[in-house]
């Protein structure tokens, strides 16, 4: 199997290439880009396109590599116990299966595993998932079980790079870096999602899209999902391309721009650099 665009998401020739790289070594596929660039979407695009289920593990800055083998609740077994529950007997009654164990476990042949944004939690995460990824099996202690994959699953990594990552453990993935959009794949991501939008209305908020993005000192940089909002609200506010037409954003904040900017430093600064240019009688 082969992955490749869906009806909802347009995959680069290169992400495309990496996606069906990492399938074909059995090895988990590392994604990284700017936020809004699609990598948590992109398993769930790869599920439907394939026809797999698709697990999701977010990671937190609490999550523990243990949370995707497997949890033991010894507190429920000792409450158990004081109340003379027969369950006790049997601790398997009180080991909860993680994530990992789910994949490997699945009865539905081959998934997709999502770990959503490993870089959150503790630098020794992904070094205690090396073996259970490469070997792609693990040990339950409390009951000498093994948990052997019957088929591994494609498993998908985002990183959005708030840590490094161990070599160890990036010597096991495939990596992909998802570049930001240029215009032409925009132009085919805003189709995608608004079939129906006015061709000259795309024209123009790309125009605004862009020119914002390179607005020099800006602390977050409009992304894909940012510019999907905004043109879904140009619409259904029904505002005129005309309107966006040879709007420099240096000089005047486009309209609805809470959609593309999402921190009040770069506002202030967008409105500092249309008073400054006003003043000057540009």
């Amino acid at each position: 199997m082969r992955f490749s665009s869906t009806a909802t998401y347009i995959a680069t020739e290169d992400l495309r290439v990496a996606v069906n790289a990492s399938m074909t070594l059995e090895r988990p596929l590392l994604v990284k880009g700017e936020p809004g660039t699609g990598k948590t979407v992109l398993a769930h695009e790869i599920a439907a396109s394939l026809g797999m289920p698709l697990l999701t593990w977010h990671i937190k800055s609490t999550t523990k590599a243990q949370h995707g083998l497997y949890e033991y609740d010894a507190v429920s077994r000792l409450r158990d116990s004081q109340l003379g529950d027969a369950r006790v007997k049997d601790i398997a009654n009180y080991i909860k299966p993680g994530r990992l164990w789910e994949a490997f476990a699945a009865e539905k042949g081959r998934m997709v595993l999502l770990i959503d944004e490993i870089d959150k939690a503790d630098i020794e995460f992904p070094n205690d998932l090396l073996l259970e990824l490469d070997r792609m099996e693990f040990l339950v202690y409390e009951t000498g079980q093994v948990i052997r994959a019957k088929t591994r699953p494609v498993v998908i990594i985002t990183s959005n790079n708030e840590k490094e990552l161990p070599d160890a453990f990036l010597r096991r993935c495939f990596f992909h870096y998802i570049r930001f959009p240029d215009r032409d794949t925009m132009e085919r991501i805003v189709a995608v999602h608004f079939p129906n939008v006015k061709q000259q209305l795309v024209r123009e908020a790309l125009n605004v899209f862009f020119d914002m993005r390179e607005v020099p000192g800006l602390k977050k940089r409009p992304s894909t999902s940012e510019l999907l909002d905004w043109i879904k609200l140009l619409m259904a506010d029904d505002v005129s391309p005309e309107v966006l037409r040879a709007k420099d954003v240096k000089t005047v904040l486009p309209p609805l721009h809470g959609a593309l900017l999402k921190n009040e430093q770069d506002v202030h600064m967008l409105e500092r650099l249309a008073f400054l240019a006003k003043r000057e009688g540009r």
